[in-house]
């Protein structure tokens, strides 16, 4: 007898943490893996911020927060918005949860119904599909590849909204992709959805600040969505606070208030102590914290070179955040060393057991022809893990 629901039956693993479990396995067994699955900083915190939770810790802020999150870490979110993305959210609009996944949850729980349809510009996040089934929408895949830069169009976009649609929810910075929306892609993606208001638009902008050209515009900027769109941020990937589960919506009010009612049902407010962090973090000037983007960029530039000289890789050079997500349909249908490759999650598991080098597998990003690296790692790793895959394909082709 099965005694799990259907909605849980209905949900996949995560990719990334399949891979980053293989390859921890495989550490603890002896073997040298070069761990490039997760997307998370190697940074530790800056001092400022442990500092302001020690503080925290010492003034005794051990007692339940607001469900949407202590006022003055709300007013520097409102704040940082303005500065920042000329964005005008009130407190009210706001609401601090426990890392940006919360967040995005919240929303989708706040509006959408079993049967309705949310798009999903590919690649997406690996959890983005699975959030959807989970409220029990459906996801409505918008395929773009390697040649599109990994972006939709606005045609594509007015094709494939329905009267069943709720949402759209993509990355810009996008993760997998590394790429972002430029203002005039953006503008066009708006004058579309402003003919629909029944659908709003999941912006998550988790990657603002790792950008190596200019600043990201966010949807919400343009008036004419703005009461349709959800902003999505945290802490965790400019900040290296992952593990202080820190993020935040900033919403039209309505929508603000459900995101409020179904956090206070399901977790309160998030950690006081990172919330009270938050607000020293959010208030230091973002240069403080730049010398971990211009590590990024370093890395990046070196592993793009690295990756041009491997063969059947085809990669563009990314923008932001701290991916690569090359086409590797070279070699989908080739046998490589014994190994039938039907698409990119064989390949990233050849490269795990074959060349020691962790990555994970476009399948579950929507794309099955790309595979995702992370270069949050030092460039000694980098170096090697390119080596590695390098020799290794040479020799199984």
């Amino acid at each position: 007898m099965n005694k799990l629901s259907d909605r849980v039956n209905r949900l996949g693993y995560s990719q990334t943490f399949v891979m980053s479990n293989k390859a921890r396995e495989m550490k603890a067994e002896g073997i040298d893996v070069i761990s490039l699955t997760l997307g998370e900083p190697d940074f530790d915190v800056p001092d400022n911020i442990k500092q302001a939770a020690f503080d925290a810790i010492n003034e005794n802020y051990s007692h339940y927060s607001p469900v949407p999150g202590f006022l003055e870490l709300r007013q520097a979110i409102s704040d940082k918005l303005k500065r920042d993305n000329q964005l005008d959210y009130k407190p009210s609009q706001i609401c601090v949860s426990n890392g940006a996944k919360q967040a995005i949850i919240n929303v989708l729980a706040a509006i959408v119904n079993d049967g309705d349809e949310v798009i999903l510009p590919t690649p997406y996040w690996v959890s983005y599909d699975e959030m959807v089934k989970m409220m029990g929408g459906e996801s409505v895949m918008l395929p773009t590849s390697y040649v599109t830069d990994f972006k939709i169009t606005a045609e594509q976009l007015e094709e494939a909204i329905t009267d069943k649609t709720k949402a759209i929810l993509f990355s810009s910075p996008c993760n997998p992709s590394g790429g972002y929306y430029t203002y005039d892609e953006l503008k066009s993606l708006a004058k579309v959805i402003a003919k629909y208001p029944h659908v709003t638009v999941i912006s998550d902008e988790i990657y603002e600040y790792i950008n190596y050209e200019t600043k990201t515009t966010s949807i919400a900027q343009f008036p004419e969505v703005y009461e349709q769109t959800a902003v999505i941020n945290g802490m965790s990937k400019a900040f290296a606070m992952t593990g202080w589960r820190i993020g935040y919506s900033a919403c039209p009010e309505w929508l603000a208030k459900a995101c409020e009612k179904v956090q206070g049902q399901m977790t309160s407010g998030a950690n006081t102590l990172a919330q009270r962090a938050s607000i020293v973090a959010l208030k230091t000037d973002p240069s403080e914290y730049k010398y971990m983007i211009d590590a990024f960029e370093q890395r990046r530039n070196l592993m793009f070179e690295l990756m041009k000289e491997i063969t059947g890789f085809k990669v563009l050079l990314p923008k932001a955040a701290f991916y690569f997500f090359p086409d590797i349909s070279y070699y989908i249908g080739k046998t490589l060393d014994g190994t039938e490759i039907k698409d990119a999650d064989d390949f990233a598991m050849f490269l795990l057991e074959k060349a020691h080098v962790g990555c994970v597998g476009g399948v579950s990003f929507g794309s099955p022809e790309c595979i995702r690296f992370s270069y949050a790692a030092s460039e000694e790793e980098l170096r090697e893990a390119m080596r590695r895959i390098k020799e290794t394909l040479e020799k199984a082709i």
